[in-house]
Parts: structure tokens; C-alpha cells; sequence
């Protein structure tokens, strides 16, 4: 200081005009000596940007240096995408990773916890979705990807971290012969008679439990696109819950809690997927589990058949499903001697809307019924029926909104590499109206919530999570953007028990050359190739 003092003083007689330079590269030294004895820095700054996608974290002291977090990360941090200052937690094996992102206890099999109640439920999937609306609302006029980030971001700070919760304290399964019905409804006028047909053609009623997401318009409703492309003014949709629990077969069944109901609203929709995602989580230990349309006819004492037909199956995991007859099907004349047939014909779709994906078109036929279900290579969405440990097993997951197409291929894929068994029913228990020409369509809402340009290139950029992890080349992880489209993608990828390798080459899909291989096994009734030792069942 004191030879410092001597030359400002020199420079101040000699060099007056010089000070201020002089000053400066004082001050410059002064800044660089200060770095030199500060070499963590540099450390520290890596350190806070550590992300979600690290899983090796090397030890280092639990004391950190106070540091002011740069505005990219501190927006990452809002989104639990970085660990941020939990970091130290870590670092002294005081946390996981999971735990510090979610708050959870991932290292455990159960949370300490008792099951939520239903009304707990619900009052969360409301909250979740009027609040996520109201977040939308301010994306009228959004891109694309802008509205799927809003969409993802306020998702996993909310619905992500309570479906990991929810899965770890999911209720028992009872061994009753109950059977769960999950129905996803969107402005279904037969929404009503589907679930009275239920209840009514049901052997054991008292056992039956509805799930039912039920998407409907309230004020100011317009009808579907007609053939001339107008829409016009309609009453509000009718409360199929409501007209159902005020019915004298309903009243019964709704008073002992037999059915379960998330009311939402049309512009809340999130598309199909989505929601046969909140119908799932109304299930509450019931023994089977059987997923269908709103639009659909029952067989005398259907839910007795398809759990003898479970039982049948030859496999510990079972899953019952391919595409229902048309609801012209006679069940009295035609259902005893009938056939279910089996849904077999994969292709790869050839509409730029559609993104490649795996639609399902095929069917293999019997002449007579048989007492052993055949196997089959796919899950229809719209009605396929297993016991209910899938849901802990392979969870529907809460990052697929707004798509419709990929479903399928997806269920598929996931059951089976977790050690499911896909069987095609022996016998037809429920038919299905395949055409609503006229009636209002999910992704109407989207383009009324939005702009009407939104709806097709939002619903391809969320396929690309579909895509991603059935293995087509173009959606690799390097080149998937946004990246926020694989956020916990691997909490709800493939099961650990087969390979997806295995599966595509059972079923003939060649994702790189976009090739479907014939097989034939299913077409003619044979068990699939590593199944032989079934043969004997189909003589």
C-alpha cells in the first residue's frame, strides 16, 4: 500500500493527466489477485447447474459458498429441473436425487402413508385442471411448442410429483372378484346408457365400481363439424353421473359409492389419453380392471365372462382386448356362438397428422369359440380388460396430452415387456359404435381454447415422447426438441422383464425402415414364436 500510495503520488505530479488510467489498471490487479485466491468459483458454478439428467454425483464438502444463481438456472430451478440447494443433501448422502427434485422417498417400496381417499383425489385432478387452464388461457394465441412447455411446467411442479406419490400409496389389491370400469367420456350423448348397460347386464352388480372422467360442455356449447363444415349452437351436455345416480338403478349404486366421477370441463379436456390417465386413479383395489369407450353395449353377464376368461388365459398376467363388434351385433342371437375376434394388423400410418405411428387395422377370426383365449399382439384403447396390478406396474402417464393416435402401440409395448400376456377375447361381451359423424370431437376444444392452427403440430410434438420410446430412430434423445418432451420419460418407459427388441420382432415392426414383417401367427390362431408350448391348447 505504501509504494501504491508512492506512485499515485508521482503520477500525480509528473503524469497528472494519467490518473484515471493509472486507477484503472490498479483496479484491475486488485480484481485478478482477488480470483487467484478464489480457484473455486469456477467449481461452484458447475455445481448449481447440475441437472435432472445426472446420476453420479461425485463427493465433495457439504459447506458451500453462498452464490447467486444466474437467471437461466434460477429458471430452471422454478421448473425442479435442477437439484439446485439440495445439492449438498446429495453430495452427504442425506437425499437421492428423486427426493430432492420430488420430495419423496424413492428409495423405499411404500410411503407411510395410508391410501388417498377418493374425494382427495378428485379435489386434486380439479384443482390441478382449472388451475392449468387458467395458465392456458394466457397461451390464446401461443405457439405450439410455447403452449406444451406451460403445460409441462406447471405439470411437474404439480401432477408429477403427486402421481409418484399417488403410485406409492396406492391401495390393496382386493381379491373379491370385483371389477373396476374406467370410462372416458367427451360430450358422449350414450354416455348414460353406457354405464346403465353396465350395471344392468352386470352378473354381479354389487361388485361393479365406475370410473368415470367425464368431459363435458356446460355454457355456450357448439356442436361437432358438420359435412359442410358449419357448426351451430347446442343445449349443454347431459351429466350422464347425475342422470344416472338419479335413475332408480342408479341410486342404489351411486349411494354406496359404487360410482366414482371427475367432472370436467370440455375446454379442461386434455384428449383421450389423458383422460383414461384421471379415470385410472379412481380405482381403489378392486380386483380386475377393465377400460372402455363411452359408447358402448353389454352382454348379459359380461363381467362374469371376462374374469372366466382371465382365469382361462394360459398366463400369470393376462390381458383380454381387441376391437369390439359393431353395436349392431346381436348379443342374444349372435353371442353365444360368436367368436371375439383378434386384432392383428399393425401398419405404419401414412398421414403427415398421424407422424408414422403405429395404427392397428387387422383381425384374425375363429369359426367356433374356444374355452382357451388365443394370443394377441395388441391392446386396443377402447377396451381391453386385465387385473388391476398393472396399474402399479405400468401407470398411465401424465406427460400425454392432447394425443390420440399412439395409444394403442404404446399400451401395448409397455404391458408386454412387463411380463403381460395379450390374449384376444374368446367370445364378445361388449359391442361399440365406431361412427359419431357429426358429434363434437376433442380436438375442436383445442382449437377453441387456442388457435385452430395448434391442434395437429401439438399433438405431433407430444407423439415424439410416443415415438421416443418405441424406438423410431428420428425421435432419439439428441434429437427430440423441445427436450422438455422426455421429462420423466423413464418413470413410464418399457417394463424390465422382456425386451422391446423382442416384442417388435414377435409382432413384425421394423421402426428404422418403417417395414411391417408378416407373421401370420396371429392370423392363424398359433401361438407366437417362444410361446410353442401353448400349441396344445388350439388343436
Amino acid at each position: 500500500l505504501n509504494i501504491t500510495s508512492i506512485i499515485l503520488k508521482t503520477a500525480q505530479k509528473f503524469f497528472g493527466a494519467m490518473k484515471s488510467v493509472l486507477l484503472l489498471l490498479l483496479a484491475i490487479c486488485l480484481l485478478f489477485s482477488l480470483l487467484l485466491l478464489s480457484p473455486s468459483k469456477k467449481a461452484n458454478l458447475s455445481e448449481v447447474e447440475t441437472t435432472i439428467n445426472q446420476t453420479k454425483l461425485a463427493a465433495i464438502p457439504v459447506a458451500q459458498s453462498k452464490y447467486t444463481f444466474p437467471s437461466r438456472v434460477q429458471k430452471l430451478l422454478k421448473k425442479n429441473e435442477v437439484v439446485g440447494d439440495r445439492l449438498a443433501d446429495i453430495k452427504a448422502g442425506k437425499a437421492t436425487v428423486e427426493e430432492a427434485l420430488h420430495g419423496e422417498k424413492q428409495h423405499t417400496d411404500e410411503i407411510d402413508k395410508p391410501p388417498m381417499a377418493i374425494d382427495e383425489i378428485i379435489d386434486f385432478f380439479n384443482n390441478y385442471l382449472h388451475e392449468l387452464h387458467q395458465v392456458q388461457i394466457q397461451n390464446k394465441f401461443a405457439k405450439f411448442w410455447d403452449i406444451w412447455e406451460a403445460f409441462h411446467d406447471y405439470t411437474v411442479k404439480t401432477l408429477y410429483p403427486w402421481d409418484r406419490e399417488y403410485l406409492q400409496r396406492m391401495p390393496v389389491r382386493r381379491l373379491d372378484d370385483s371389477v373396476f370400469l374406467s370410462i372416458a367420456s367427451y360430450r358422449d350423448e350414450n354416455c348414460f346408457n353406457t354405464i346403465t348397460g353396465a350395471y344392468a347386464k352386470a352378473k354381479n352388480p354389487e361388485k361393479l365400481f365406475i370410473g368415470l372422467a367425464q368431459q363435458n360442455c356446460v355454457k355456450k356449447c357448439r356442436s361437432g363439424i358438420f359435412r359442410n363444415g358449419t357448426m351451430v349452437d347446442v343445449a349443454p351436455d347431459q351429466d350422464c353421473h347425475k342422470a344416472f345416480c338419479e335413475s332408480d338403478l342408479g341410486r342404489e349404486h351411486c349411494l354406496a359409492g359404487r360410482v366414482r366421477a371427475l367432472h370436467m370441463d370440455e375446454n379442461e379436456s386434455l384428449g383421450p389419453y389423458a383422460a383414461r390417465y384421471f379415470a385410472s386413479k379412481l380405482w381403489y383395489g378392486e380386483q380386475w380392471y377393465m377400460q372402455i369407450d363411452a359408447h358402448m353395449f353389454f352382454r348379459q353377464d359380461w363381467d362374469a365372462i371376462s374374469i372366466e376368461m382371465l382365469k382361462n388365459a394360459p398366463s400369470k398376467k393376462p390381458v383380454l382386448s381387441h376391437y369390439p363388434p359393431y353395436d349392431s351385433f346381436d348379443f342374444v342371437k349372435q353371442g353365444p356362438t360368436t367368436p371375439g375376434e383378434r386384432l392383428c394388423g399393425p401398419i405404419f400410418a401414412d398421414s403427415e397428422l398421424e407422424g408414422q405411428i403405429i395404427r392397428l387395422e387387422g383381425a384374425g377370426f375363429d369359426r367356433k369359440v374356444l374355452n382357451t383365449p388365443r394370443f394377441a399382439p395388441f391392446i386396443a384403447g377402447g377396451y381391453f380388460v386385465s387385473h388391476s396390478d398393472f396399474l402399479r406396474e405400468v401407470p398411465f402417464d401424465p406427460f400425454l396430452p392432447w394425443i390420440f393416435m399412439g395409444e394403442e402401440i404404446l399400451m401395448s409395448t409397455r404391458f408386454w415387456t412387463s411380463g403381460y400376456d395379450i390374449f384376444s377375447p374368446s367370445t364378445n361381451v361388449v359391442s361399440h359404435i365406431y361412427v359419431r359423424r357429426e358429434k363434437p370431437k376433442f380436438w375442436e376444444s383445442v382449437r377453441r381454447v387456442y388457435t385452430f392452427s395448434v391442434g395437429d403440430p401439438l399433438s405431433l410434438l407430444v407423439l415424439n415422447r410416443v415415438k421416443y420410446l418405441l424406438g423410431y430412430p428420428e425421435t432419439a434423445k439428441d434429437m427430440v426438441w423441445p427436450k422438455s418432451v422426455l421429462t420423466a420419460v423413464e418413470q413410464y418407459a418399457m417394463g424390465n422383464e422382456r425386451s422391446l427388441e423382442d416384442y417388435l420382432s414377435i409382432v413384425g415392426l421394423d421402426m428404422k425402415k418403417k417395414e411391417v414383417i408378416p407373421t401370420n401367427w396371429c392370423e392363424t390362431g398359433q401361438p407366437p414364436k417362444g410361446f410353442e408350448q401353448y400349441a396344445h391348447l388350439y388343436q
